[in-house]
């Protein structure tokens, strides 16, 4: 783990929790391509308000990501690469972006969290992300949308 920030944060989470000492260290990661996005969403997730986020497969691939699996532990960093939180993933899923419904939104915990909200923001960011990859978002195309918990927060 580069980020010495995150490796503390890790490093403080083993001490309060040995069972999991074994562990592999964990993926450090920011929610969202902007610093007020990702400031916004690793404090919802700290406060436990956001408790899922929806990635695209096809950017995915596209970057030569592996898929999130049950158990995978992450440090959630803001914009700035400060550790915030040790969150885990509880459940993944792959669906099509048009069977997004309004639970999914909920979960996401982000704006007022509604499906409204959720798919122009989603959208936004889909477009972005995949046309720096020559690709182009759609409504059939596949999404992971990851559950997880927050574990410990600093």
């Amino acid at each position: 783990m580069d980020n010495a920030s995150a490796r503390n944060l890790w490093g403080d989470f083993l001490d309060a929790h040995l069972e999991f000492a074994n562990e592999p260290a964990p993926k450090v990661i920011h929610l969202y391509d902007n610093q007020k996005d990702a400031d916004m969403a690793a404090d919802l997730v700290c406060r436990e308000i956001k408790r899922a986020r929806t990635l695209s497969l096809k950017g995915m691939q596209l970057r030569h990501e592996k898929l999130p699996k049950i158990g995978d532990f992450y440090v959630l960093t803001d914009w700035q690469a400060t550790a915030q939180c040790i969150i885990r993933s509880s459940s993944v899923k792959l669906l099509p972006y048009f069977a997004i419904r309004e639970d999914h939104a909920r979960l996401e915990g982000e704006g007022d969290k509604s499906l409204a909200h959720w798919k122009k923001i989603h959208w936004d960011f889909l477009q972005r992300e995949l046309s720096a990859l020559n690709a182009q978002p759609s409504q059939s195309m596949i999404m992971v949308f990851e559950t997880f918990e927050m574990y410990f927060k600093k």
